[in-house]
């Protein structure tokens, strides 16, 4: 029998690029309004609340527009799935062997879907993920009420999680729950 191919979730093209593009065209949109209304434009001080407004949103657009840049070119793989265990990327690199997992699921959070995975607690605290519950741009974050497990979304990746869950089964099918 041939051995598996390894599953590679990475961000997906049309996402990052729509992302890039859509932040791009908000910025040049409100200075073509600025430029054809110029009574709309706001004085240049920071005592202007809405100068500083407008400087604010030019620069969470601008950070956005970059990750949509960056996500477009940088392929890298961000969930490898494979014979030895799960990689997770987002700027972390961990390799999680499957002797450390203890359970994998996909889940609906809210609106949006998660792979979930449930680690031994030793294992957990030794791949140090760093985990946020307040960042709001990163695509891995805690399950909460679950112990030792993080949860990664799939919005914005070019993988859905039943497909992660279904490679994940093909590998280890006890550890898939639901």
């Amino acid at each position: 029998m041939a051995p598996r191919k390894p599953l590679e979730v990475r961000y997906s093209t049309f996402h990052a690029a729509s992302m890039a593009v859509i932040a791009v065209g908000l910025i040049v949109s409100a200075i073509v309004n600025f430029i054809s209304t110029p009574e709309n434009l706001p004085r240049l001080s920071l005592n202007d609340p809405r100068f500083v407004l407008y400087v604010l949103m030019g620069v969470a657009l601008l950070f956005y527009a970059g990750q949509g840049v960056r996500r477009y070119v940088v392929r890298t793989p961000q969930i490898t799935i494979d014979a030895d265990g799960i990689t997770v990327g987002f700027g972390r690199d961990k390799r999680l062997a499957w002797n450390d997992i203890v359970w994998i699921r996909g889940a609906r959070v809210s609106m949006r879907r998660e792979l979930q995975i449930g680690l031994e607690p030793e294992a957990f605290l030794a791949a140090d993920l760093k985990l946020s519950m307040w960042n709001l741009d990163d695509n891995v974050r805690q399950v909460r009420g679950a112990g030792p497990a993080f949860g990664v979304r799939e919005a914005g990746l070019d993988m859905d999680v039943d497909a992660m869950v279904a490679a994940a089964r093909a590998y280890r099918p006890n550890l898939v729950k639901g």
